[in-house]
């Protein structure tokens, strides 16, 4: 089951990254909407998965010690494959693909992926699978404001993915280009990693 629930937030969260983003699209109001849908998917799916919803997210709760090696796996295939479907759920919706490619300066995005995507694992991992946090009521919310923020901060340098399994349905949405994928998975799983590091070296006793 927890298998699905990665698929169904990862699938949703996508759709509305691409519903938004396809002409005619939802401008400035955009990050919200992504922000709002990430921040319910993980309120919805949080005591089934974990509420990951994102690849480098994953890899971060992996590398944390709270997620076995063979559930990592299946995680992504879940997650991309929803990332699939919901872009072509996208088109179906839209009627289209986007006209225009949106071309970044490589290093640019390098950094600005990989900063947001260090905020958001490193927000994941404090509260979400922290003893100081446990039980609270807020994680989601925190959660969903820090992809919201990121949008708004870096989207026009980057596209704002901060989760490869959104940058996999950008580049079948013809949004991004396929030339392009590669920064985002090194970016945001680079991300992922050092934010894991960050709070092992920060929280040793709950390692």
């Amino acid at each position: 089951m927890k298998y699905l629930y990665e698929f169904i937030g990862t699938f949703f969260l996508v759709l509305t990254v691409g519903l938004v983003a396809l002409n005619p699209a939802a401008g400035i109001m955009a990050p919200l909407a992504i922000g709002s849908i990430l921040a319910v998917m993980v309120y919805a799916g949080g005591h089934v998965s974990g509420g990951h919803f994102n690849p480098a997210v994953s890899l971060a709760v992996f590398l944390r010690g709270r997620l076995t090696g063979q559930d990592l796996w299946i995680y992504w295939v879940a997650q991309f494959l929803a990332g699939l479907a919901a872009a072509y759920v996208t088109v179906g919706l839209k009627g289209g693909f986007s006209p225009e490619v949106f071309y970044f300066d490589v290093l640019k995005a390098l950094i600005a992926e990989f900063l947001f995507t260090f905020a958001l694992c490193f927000v994941v991992l404090n509260v979400a699978t922290s003893k100081a946090t446990h039980g609270n009521s807020f994680y989601g919310f925190a959660i969903g404001f820090t992809v919201l923020a990121g949008a708004y901060a870096v989207g026009a340098i980057s596209g704002g993915a901060f989760n490869p399994a959104v940058a996999l349905g950008l580049s079948l949405l013809k949004f991004s280009a396929w030339s392009n994928l590669w920064v985002f998975l090194v970016a945001n799983f680079l991300g992922a990693a050092v934010a894991a590091y960050v709070f092992r070296a920060a929280h040793p006793s709950e390692l």
